[in-house]
């Protein structure tokens, strides 16, 4: 009995498989980390620790008394380099303050070198241009929203978003109390306001 043939093209595609499997490198990818909040630093720093090459985009905000901060710039997601053909996930999963890989299904899922870096591009370009906006509002402020959908509103500043151009606020609306989404720069305090502002239901009293 005569050996099977072989599929067009199939001897190829094994040659290139071989190929792959005997150079582990070509096999290194970025994957997408998801941790609990405020813990990206110390993710990225035990994978480190661990020998893994993290990628956490941080960008420069305005901190308190004038100072300058880097912070998270997508908050609770970093990146981690590894080969699944010869890495243990375990090493990954079981690190202390992260959540998750993020997958699609059960297979971890793959994040493009091009698009990592797009994100380092566009972090070079917020720096060159002196790093996000910050603000100067503390929760419990009255502000002014002089622009966006909620032009004309009082609201409560309640707390910032990082990003640190987008901020929570309270305001009051259809006899309710609303809690929205808002960018700082559409922000002032009440008394530096200018102009009639419209009564009745706008605004937090």
């Amino acid at each position: 009995m005569g050996q099977p043939s072989s599929v067009p093209g199939s001897r190829g595609a094994e040659e290139h498989c071989k190929s792959e499997i005997s150079n582990p490198q070509s096999e290194m990818n970025w994957y997408a980390l998801y941790t609990k909040p405020r813990c990206e630093r110390v993710v990225s720093e035990r994978l480190q620790a661990k020998g893994f090459e993290t990628f956490l985009p941080t960008t420069t905000v305005d901190g308190s008394r004038g100072s300058r901060v880097a912070r998270p710039f997508s908050p609770c997601y970093l990146f981690v380099r590894l080969n699944l053909n010869t890495d243990a996930l375990s090493l990954v999963r079981w690190t202390p303050g992260l959540r998750h890989i993020v997958s699609f299904g059960d297979r971890p899922a793959v994040v493009p070198d091009e698009v990592i870096a797009l994100i380092r591009e566009r972090l070079a370009a917020i720096e060159a241009a002196g790093g996000l906006p910050g603000h100067r509002f503390c929760p419990g402020d009255r502000v002014y929203i002089r622009s966006g959908p909620f032009a004309d509103f009082e609201a409560i500043f309640e707390e910032a978003l990082e990003p640190a151009e987008r901020a929570w606020v309270l305001i009051r609306f259809l006899g309710r109390i609303n809690k929205v989404q808002v960018a700082v720069e559409d922000l002032e305090p009440v008394g530096a306001a200018k102009g009639t502002r419209r009564g009745g239901d706008k605004g937090t009293r």
